[in-house]
């Protein structure tokens, strides 16, 4: 069974095996160290993949009843090895080419299994080689790696499922193709690979802390995941400002998690949030992090983001924010990045500062941005600042045309919300 085909099984089936796993993070967890595992021994990219997926549907169908193994990692190995044996002799016996596929199967011996290292990080770099191109070796990355769906990553991207979908299967074919060796690439090859690695990174994270489809606002696995790879990158590359930059933003958006939501789950703004259930000593290693790489360099997208994600988390409340600050920075992040969401938070800053409808001006030409078409950030946001500006109608039926676009049910139940309330006073 093909990742797709277990992808759409679980959209199906919210009991299904795979619809389990997702609510297994340790499962998510492991799944990129297996792939890495496997695919060091059988170099067949996409057979791999489907032979962790089956073992990971084998462990949602068996560990329920069986209970956890004492090593589930090993167990997973082990599985998706006997399934990758199982995948050679079939092709073995297909391309009558019995001696040279008898030698490759040799390399599956179980008691290696209990010793394996953490591979995730070779799998990251291997998954950005510059064979491919930064938008494929992302997207493949987060499909391996990361464990989103073809649709999550999509939509992470602004494009068809369709063409996400063809663009993951011929970076696996590349990368089969290539030759690639299964290991650490050295200084150079690390410097080609950096940029697709760390924004992949900054991907997971963004999924995890705001998950694009679904009835929960986080994926604490994939957050947690992409602060732990991004860790690895840093103890790797210490004196990376970027790579600093990137941990920073991680640790300080995902200090205010706590606060985020309410008893039921509940989506609960920025400026509303109770700040005392933030996590202060993340805040304290963000901050520390970004302020020593902002002093080493001229600043990267990831310190920007970093800075001005410090200020929210340094403010003892939420009109104690230093808004100009913020708008300065994203002003200089905008002249660095193309991303209309980078515009979009922009014109946030401008309406703290200068007003609604400062905001609302710079919101205008992100209309005919075909990025955003659909988006219901655009629509949420353009809600806000109408709502501040006083037009109570305008900000309701953008409320609920941002509602309806989303597929996150904390974001739609929010938006619905500031619409009923604005509704009340009509």
């Amino acid at each position: 069974m093909s990742s797709e085909s277990l992808d759409a099984a679980a959209d199906r089936l919210p009991g299904s095996p795979v619809a389990i796993l997702r609510d297994w993070g340790f499962l998510r967890d492991l799944a990129p160290q297996v792939l890495g595992a496997v695919v060091r021994r059988f170099r067949d990219f996409a057979a791999c993949e489907d032979a962790v997926q089956e073992a990971l549907v084998a462990a949602a169908a068996h560990w329920p009843r069986e209970g956890v193994p004492d090593n589930p990692r090993g167990w997973l190995i082990q599985v998706a090895l006997r399934r990758m044996t199982d995948h050679v002799r079939r092709e073995m016996a297909r391309r009558c080419r019995e001696s040279a596929v008898a030698a490759e199967t040799h390399v599956v011996v179980a008691p290696v299994l209990y010793s394996e290292p953490d591979d995730t990080l070779v799998l990251l770099f291997m998954c950005c080689h510059p064979a491919l191109t930064p938008a494929s070796a992302i997207a493949l990355t987060l499909r391996a790696v990361g464990g989103l769906t073809t649709a999550e990553i999509a939509k992470a991207f602004l494009v068809p499922v369709a063409t996400m979908a063809q663009r993951i299967s011929r970076a696996k074919q590349t990368i089969e193709a290539s030759g690639v060796p299964f290991r650490m690439p050295d200084a150079a090859e690390r410097g080609q690979r950096l940029n697709s690695v760390l924004h992949v990174l900054y991907l997971i994270f963004n999924e995890g802390y705001t998950t694009t489809s679904g009835p929960a606002l986080h994926r604490t696995d994939l957050s947690n995941e992409a602060i732990r790879l991004t860790r690895a990158v840093h103890q790797l590359l210490p004196d990376d400002t970027e790579v600093a930059g990137l941990l920073a933003l991680m640790l300080l958006t995902d200090a205010r998690r706590a606060a985020r939501t309410g008893p039921a789950g509940e989506l609960i703004p920025l400026d509303e949030q109770d700040r005392a259930l933030w996590d202060m000593a993340a805040v304290a290693e963000g901050v520390a992090l970004v302020s020593a790489a902002l002093r080493n360099g001229p600043p990267g997208e990831y310190q920007l983001q970093a800075a001005i994600a410090a200020v929210h988390d340094e403010a003892a409340r939420a009109e104690d924010t230093d808004w100009p600050q913020v708008l300065a920075l994203y002003g200089v992040l905008k002249q660095m990045s193309d991303n209309p969401m980078v515009t979009l938070n922009h014109a946030i800053a401008a309406a703290m500062v200068h007003g609604p409808q400062a905001g609302l001006d710079l919101l205008a030409p992100l209309a005919a941005d075909e990025r955003l078409s659909g988006h219901h950030r655009l629509d949420a946001v353009r809600a806000h600042l109408l709502e501040r500006a006083g037009d109570r109608r305008g900000a309701i039926a953008h409320y609920r045309a941002a509602a309806e676009k989303t597929t996150s049910l904390p974001e739609r139940n929010y938006l619905l919300m500031r619409a009923a309330r604005l509704c009340e006073g009509l």
